[in-house]
C-alpha cells in the first residue's frame, strides 16, 4: 500500500497527519492544500529577495553605503542560504521536511523584523543572513515536498507550479517595492513579511504532509565543514573583488577549499551524504546542475545591475524602476502554465536550451537600448528575457529531480537550490567586480556578461541532445 497511516488515524485524515511513501503522491483536495502550503512558504522567501533587489539603491543611499558595498544586503542572504542549504536538507530528511519548513518560516519572520529595525549596513547584513537561514530551511525542502505531494508521473507539473510561484514572488516584488517606497521608508519592505509569514505558518501547520524520516543521526561536524567551505570561498572571493585585504582573502579561499576537501573525505562512501557528490557522478544530474548554475549567474547579472542602469543611466525613479523590471517575472509566470503541461513530455535538452537562447537574446536587445529609450522599448525586451527563463527552469529542475535515485529527494532538492543560490551569489560577486573595476558604463558590461552566460548555459543544455538519439 502506498500510503502508511499513522496509528490512530485513517486514510482520510488531514494530510498533515499522514506519512507518505515517495512516488504515489496525494490526490484531490489534499494535494491542492498541501501545494498551497508549499507555495505560500516559497512565496515568502522569494518575495523578500525580489523586494530587496529593487530597493537596493534606496537602501544604499539611506545607510550611506557605496553601490558595491551595498550588494552585501543581497550577498549576506545568499551566503547564509548557500552555506546552510545542504546541512538543512540533510536535517530535513531526519526531522521531517514539513517540520523544517515550519522552523524556517518562524526564523524568517523574526529576521524580517530585525531587518526593519537595522540602522547600519552591518546590522542589516546580519539580519539578512538570519533571513537567509530561514529561507534555506524552506528552499532546501520545498521540491522534496513536491516530490511527495505529486505522483512520479506528474512531478514536472508540480515543479512547474513551484517555479511559477517563485516567478510570481519575483513579479510581485518590484511592484510591492515600488508601492511601498512611494508611501513609506524602506524598512516597510521587510515589515510586510509579518502578516504573510503568519499565514504561511498556519498553512504549513495544517496542510503539509508527513514524510518518512531517515534513521541516521545528523552529522554536525560535516555541517560545520559545509558552512566553512561555502562561506570561506564566497567571502574570500568577495574580499578579492572589493580589494579589502588580499592576504585575508587568500586565507579564506584556502580555508574554504580545505574544508571542501575534508568534507568530501568525510562524506565518501556514505549512503546519504550531506555533500551529495555521488549525485554529481550521475551525468544527467551534473549537466542539469551546471545549466542551472550558469543560468542563475546570468539572471543575477541582469537583476542586480538593471536597477542601477534604469536609475543612473536611463534616469527612471525608484518607483518606475520597480515597475519596469516587473515584465521579467511576469514573462516567467505567463509561460509557466504552458511549460507545466509539456515538461513531463518534452526533454529538458530541448525546452531548456530554447529558453536560455530566448533569454540571451533578450539580454542582447537590452544592451542595444538607446540612451533615450522609451518605457515600452525597455518592457518588451525584459519580458522576452523573462519568457525564456520561464521556459528553461521547470524542465531543468525536473531533470535534476528525476535523475536522482529514489530516497534521495532531500539531497536532490537541496542541490536544486544550491545551483540557484550559488549561481545567484556568484552573479552578485561578478556584478560587484564589474562595478569595482569597470569605470565606463559598468551596467552595460554586466548586461553583456548576462547574455554571454545565458548562451553558454544554452550550449551546455543542448549537449544533452546526444543522449536522446
Amino acid at each position: 500500500m502506498a500510503l502508511r497511516s499513522v496509528p490512530g488515524t485513517s486514510a482520510t485524515d488531514a494530510p498533515a497527519r499522514r506519512t507518505l511513501v515517495e512516488g504515489e503522491g496525494l490526490h484531490g483536495t489534499a494535494r491542492a492544500m498541501a501545494m498551497f502550503a508549499v507555495a505560500l512558504s516559497v512565496l515568502l522567501s522569494v518575495l523578500d529577495y525580489a523586494i530587496a533587489n529593487v530597493a537596493l539603491p534606496t537602501i544604499a543611499h539611506d545607510i550611506h553605503a557605496s553601490a558595491s558595498s551595498s550588494i552585501w544586503v543581497i550577498n549576506a542572504y545568499q551566503l547564509a542560504s548557500v552555506s546552510t542549504l545542504l546541512p538543512l536538507a540533510s536535517l530535513g530528511a531526519r526531522v521531517g521536511f514539513a517540520r523544517l519548513c515550519r522552523i524556517g518560516l518562524g526564523t524568517f519572520v523574526v529576521a524580517s523584523l530585525l531587518c526593519a529595525m537595522s540602522h547600519t549596513l552591518l546590522e542589516l547584513a546580519l539580519a539578512r543572513a538570519l533571513q537567509g537561514v530561514g529561507g534555506a530551511c524552506i528552499m532546501s525542502v520545498n521540491i522534496a515536498l513536491v516530490r511527495f505531494i505529486y505522483p512520479h508521473s506528474q512531478i514536472g507539473k508540480g515543479i512547474s507550479l513551484n517555479g511559477m510561484v517563485v516567478a510570481t514572488g519575483v513579479a510581485l516584488g518590484p511592484t510591492i517595492a515600488s508601492a511601498v517606497l512611494s508611501v513609506a521608508d524602506w524598512p516597510w519592505i521587510f515589515l510586510i513579511n509579518l502578516p504573510l509569514g503568519g499565514a504561511a505558518m498556519v498553512a504549513a501547520a495544517f496542510y503539509l504532509p508527513r514524510t518518512p524520516r531517515s534513521p541516521s543521526s545528523f552529522d554536525l561536524a560535516s555541517a560545520v565543514l559545509n558552512v566553512v567551505a561555502f562561506g570561506g570561498v564566497i567571502v574570500g572571493l568577495d574580499s578579492l573583488v572589493h580589494r579589502s585585504g588580499p592576504a585575508l582573502a587568500v586565507w579564506l579561499l584556502a580555508g574554504g577549499a580545505g574544508a571542501f576537501v575534508q568534507l568530501a573525505r568525510r562524506q565518501a562512501g556514505r549512503s546519504d551524504p550531506m555533500l551529495p557528490i555521488d549525485l554529481l557522478a550521475v551525468p544527467d544530474f551534473l549537466v542539469a546542475f551546471g545549466v542551472g548554475f550558469g543560468a542563475f549567474v546570468a539572471s543575477n547579472f541582469f537583476i542586480i545591475s538593471m536597477p542601477f542602469a534604469l536609475q543612473s543611466v536611463l534616469h527612471r525613479s525608484a518607483v518606475a524602476t520597480g515597475l519596469l523590471i516587473t515584465p521579467w517575472p511576469v514573462g516567467i509566470v505567463a509561460i509557466s502554465l504552458f511549460v507545466g503541461r509539456v515538461a513531463d513530455r518534452v526533454p529538458a535538452a530541448i525546452l531548456s536550451s530554447i529558453g536560455l537562447c530566448v533569454t540571451g537574446t533578450g539580454f542582447v536587445l537590452l544592451c542595444l537600448l538607446p540612451p533615450d529609450a522609451g518605457n515600452l522599448d525597455i518592457v518588451w525586451r525584459i519580458g522576452l528575457a523573462g519568457v525564456g527563463f520561464g521556459i528553461f527552469q521547470p524542465p531543468n529542475n525536473r531533470a535534476m529531480m528525476v535523475s536522482a535515485p529514489r530516497g534521495r529527494s532531500g539531497s536532490a532538492s537541496g542541490m536544486v537550490s544550491v545551483a540557484r543560490l550559488s549561481g545567484q551569489t556568484m552573479g552578485a560577486i561578478f556584478v560587484a567586480l564589474t562595478f569595482g573595476f569597470v569605470t565606463h558604463d559598468p551596467t552595460l558590461r554586466c548586461m553583456e556578461l548576462a547574455a554571454a552566460c545565458a548562451f553558454l548555459s544554452a550550449l551546455l543544455s543542448a549537449s544533452r541532445l546526444r543522449t536522446l538519439r
